[in-house]
């Protein structure tokens, strides 16, 4: 896979809120995790879909924290998140820009992002780090790719397009409000991209292996 396609940029990270419906007891992520396990089997957390990131992001919690959650497959956020509200389900691994309103309308819970940093939209929300759940860092992150074999020049000149993009206030602040985090300049070039996508690789498709997850 590293092999089929040749990196232009990365353009962005989103990292993921861990929220929870307000049945849930739990103020914040070690009183969850202690839950979970006071549980075990009874907590039921949704995703988007199998072997999407949220799925991941579950399995990966329950290794992490030795806990047992029942994962639940949805088609697609809009459902899983109605489910969340309205307490049919327990966690969520979510985007900002999907989830966010509800926390601060205060119809969910959020425990943590899933960042080194906290988010410039949501300051208020800690970090995993913060929170009691240390390296727990997951990103669903954005970049650009070219066929395989595309001169050198012009993947330089597409490079540069999205370097002035990412350079842009307005462009910023958008994906800002979304919930997005920008990579420093020097995490922009093809180099950068490329030794990224590597590590999220060797990180994940362990993680895959394991559990006997397959694309659908």
């Amino acid at each position: 896979m590293l092999a089929d396609l040749e990196p232009v940029a990365l353009i962005s990270d989103g990292p993921q809120l861990i929220v929870a419906a307000k049945s849930v007891p739990a103020k914040d992520i070690k009183e969850l995790i202690a839950w979970l396990k006071a549980n075990p089997g009874k907590g039921m957390m949704g995703t988007t879909g199998v072997s999407g990131a949220s799925h991941l992001a579950g399995i990966l919690f329950q290794n992490t924290t030795g806990t047992n959650i029942q994962i639940v497959p949805y088609r697609g956020a809009a459902p899983r998140l109605q489910d969340l509200l309205s307490g049919q389900i327990h966690l969520a691994f979510d985007q900002a820009a999907s989830s966010l309103p509800q926390v601060r309308a205060s119809n969910l819970r959020a425990y943590a992002v899933t960042s080194k940093k906290r988010l410039a939209v949501a300051p208020d929300i800690p970090t995993v780090d913060e929170a009691g759940l240390p390296g727990f860092h997951i990103s669903v992150w954005h970049g650009l790719w070219s066929s395989k074999g595309t001169p050198k020049d012009v993947v330089g000149r597409l490079n540069a397009a999205v370097v002035e993009a990412l350079a842009d206030p307005t462009f910023r602040q958008r994906l800002t409000e979304l919930g997005q985090e920008l990579p420093a300049r020097e995490q922009q070039t093809p180099e950068a991209l490329r030794a990224y996508q590597k590590a999220e690789t060797e990180k994940w498709w362990s993680i895959i292996k394991t559990a006997g997850i397959k694309a659908e």
